[in-house]
């Protein structure tokens, strides 16, 4: 399996990302993966590997690429003077097939960009979403999206997200009938915005989707439902401040038997249970969000993963590939899509608006334009 991967994202730069990729290797030896980016200084990194991974350099090889998408690049300025990029040349390798997905720790808004421009769009899909797992009660895992890519859509978005989630909760982690749900300012009907509420109306006229209706924040973690949908602003904030409070706790529980002799005492005994506590809150073992309706996989890791978090990102990619991720959202979003349609329209005529259809060149600017604002 071949995996492409940016190698110049991030905020650790090279090192973690080339660290990371050979750790992957070892994993799994079925893998070659093609690092994109400068080619002096992506091989002194693999001269550089670790003992234990330098049996993986045979599986890495180094595509070059001179320039760099920066990290407060604006998503318009990527796509026209990106061409020479380390990010748009693995786009590049994974639309002409020279790779089966993408990985990239970069700049968020371009590669969103960069990459609708290069594989385009599955299932009718105007605009990717972003989406990762987070973690729920009794070790269970809940898909949570959009996380930035819409930070303002309407309740057509909505049912997108929606159904995009759901068939990847269903193929990837093998669950029969994923449990949907809208997040939401409360469970009653007559709270939220307005395209909430048109994308709950019309998601419960869904046939086949195990949709359970609105859920608060607090039910995220729940494990009572496998899939949250939300638009980007709402999504992204949720994330952050999940990872701001995993780390928060971990701090203070160490803190808390760090404080006195007595408690350092149990706190040897506690080691283990902590051990295992801090595992199950790291946020690295999360890392690899997958950009959904592309037609074709690529997975963003999050910008200050170090080697281990970008480990979990090319994971994340090969797991989808090995379940033709994009092939069975193209499917079955298209097989569903008049029903999404007739759902919509019903909708906008009971509440009175007009449905206008966005030119190709809109819903570019668009893309651009919300990314931007990110």
């Amino acid at each position: 399996m071949r995996i492409a991967v940016d190698a110049m994202g991030g905020d650790l730069g090279p090192r973690a990302t080339v660290v990371g990729a050979a750790s992957a290797v070892m994993a799994d030896p079925d893998l070659e993966i093609r690092l994109f980016g400068p080619a002096r200084q992506l091989d002194e990194e693999i001269s550089r590997l670790p003992r234990p991974l330098a049996a993986a350099s045979s599986h890495l090889w180094v595509e070059d690429a001179p320039a760099v998408v920066r990290e407060d690049q604006r998503p318009a300025q990527a796509l026209r003077h990106g061409r020479d990029t380390s990010m748009a040349a693995m786009l590049d390798c994974l639309a002409t097939g020279g790779a089966e997905a993408g990985v990239s720790a970069g700049n968020t808004g371009a590669l969103m960009a960069l990459a609708r421009r290069a594989l385009g769009t599955v299932g009718g899909v105007p605009r990717p979403a972003i989406s990762t797992a987070i973690p729920t009660r009794e070790d269970g895992r809940c898909y949570l999206l959009d996380l930035g890519a819409n930070v303002d859509v309407e309740a057509a978005r909505l049912i997108d997200f929606a159904l995009m989630g759901e068939v990847m909760a269903r193929h990837v982690d093998g669950l029969a009938h994923p449990r949907v749900a809208l997040l939401n300012v409360g469970v009653e009907g007559t709270k939220g915005t307005a395209s909430v509420q048109r994308a709950d109306e019309a998601l419960r006229r869904l046939e086949g989707l195990n949709y359970l209706g609105f859920i608060e924040g607090d039910g995220i973690f729940s494990g009572e439902v496998d899939v949250v949908v939300c638009d980007g602003f709402v999504g992204n904030a949720v994330l952050k401040a999940s990872e701001g409070l995993a780390r928060m706790l971990v701090r203070r529980v160490q803190a808390t038997f760090e404080a006195h002799w007595s408690s350092r005492l149990v706190g040897l005994l506690a080691r283990p249970a902590l051990a295992r506590l801090r595992r199950e809150l790291d946020p690295v073992r999360y890392n690899g969000a997958s950009l959904l309706g592309l037609a074709g996989i690529v997975v963003k890791s999050h910008g200050s993963a170090d080697a281990a978090g970008f480990h979990f990102a090319v994971a994340r990619a090969v797991q989808e590939v090995r379940h033709g991720l994009p092939g069975r959202l193209a499917r079955e979003l298209d097989h569903r899509r008049s029903a999404v349609d007739s759902a919509v329209i019903d909708d906008r005529i009971d509440s009175g608006s007009r449905i206008i259809a966005p030119s190709v060149t809109d819903a570019a600017g668009d893309d651009a334009s919300q990314q931007e604002q990110r």
